[in-house]
């Protein structure tokens, strides 16, 4: 399951109408159709359009002029040695995981402090703070995203308006899933080759396991909530002990 999925769940559950957004109409619409069935008190909508694209995230806005919660997950990412990585390479990344996100946060912000509610959350990273070295065009984007956000936040001064970003950890999406399979013999159970995997390349985690997407949907679903009106502007981690702690 991705984060996407997981989120949009787990909003839902909460009683969120839902809009689910990516560039496959096939698969968003097989998550709104999953949504109304899990749940039928809820109106989830497809909002398919490709958000890097001016136009299309124009069109977007069109159709839908109003949400009071703006989740920004969306984003790539790729394993690459900093000599290989051109400029094309580190402007696709910035417009992708960062101009996109912004152009839909400068879009749905004023809307929320005219209504004096709204949630804006940005997805970012443990390597927003603490860069592993492989991919260096991924890291400074989540790492602008922890700086949006809070410049944002204090635009919401006084207001019931919030803009935090999470950071998970290493997550088990559906290709981590695939990655680790295949990284092991086939007669490994996945909770041995994850177990293996950690204690190998991430001894310092201190879960010794991925995260999974239902619990970023979950810590995502509380951010949003009421009950999390005095988190501003808060870079809040969720990467399992990961990241050192310095006091």
């Amino acid at each position: 399951m991705s984060k996407r999925t997981a989120i949009a769940i787990e909003l839902a559950r909460e009683g969120v109408n839902v809009l689910v957004n990516g560039r496959n109409n096939e698969e968003v619409e097989r998550i709104v159709n999953e949504l109304k069935l899990e749940f039928p008190s809820t109106s989830p909508q497809n909002a398919t359009a490709d958000i890097v694209d001016i136009q299309q995230r124009e069109a977007l806005f069109e159709k839908y002029p109003l949400v009071d919660i703006l989740v920004n997950n969306m984003g790539i990412y790729e394993i690459m040695s900093y000599e290989d990585i051109d400029d094309e390479v580190w402007e696709k990344y910035i417009r992708t995981n960062v101009l996109a996100a912004n152009g839909l946060s400068k879009f749905y912000l004023p809307k929320m402090l005219k209504n004096n509610y709204g949630r804006i959350i940005f997805i970012a990273s443990e390597e927003a703070i603490m860069p592993s070295g492989k991919m260096p065009q991924y890291c400074i984007t989540k790492s602008m995203l922890l700086s949006l956000s809070k410049s944002l936040s204090k635009l919401t001064v006084g207001t019931e308006v919030t803009s935090n970003t999470i950071m998970p950890g290493p997550t088990l999406s559906e290709n981590v899933y695939q990655i680790i399979e295949s990284m092991f013999p086939d007669d490994m159970s996945f909770s041995d080759k994850e177990k293996k995997f950690y204690a190998e390349n991430l001894p310092q985690s201190e879960i010794q396991r991925f995260i999974k997407p239902f619990e970023i949907g979950r810590l995502a679903a509380f951010v949003c909530s009421p009950y999390a009106s005095a988190f501003k502007g808060s870079p809040i981690r969720m990467d399992g002990g990961l990241v050192p702690t310095i006091f």
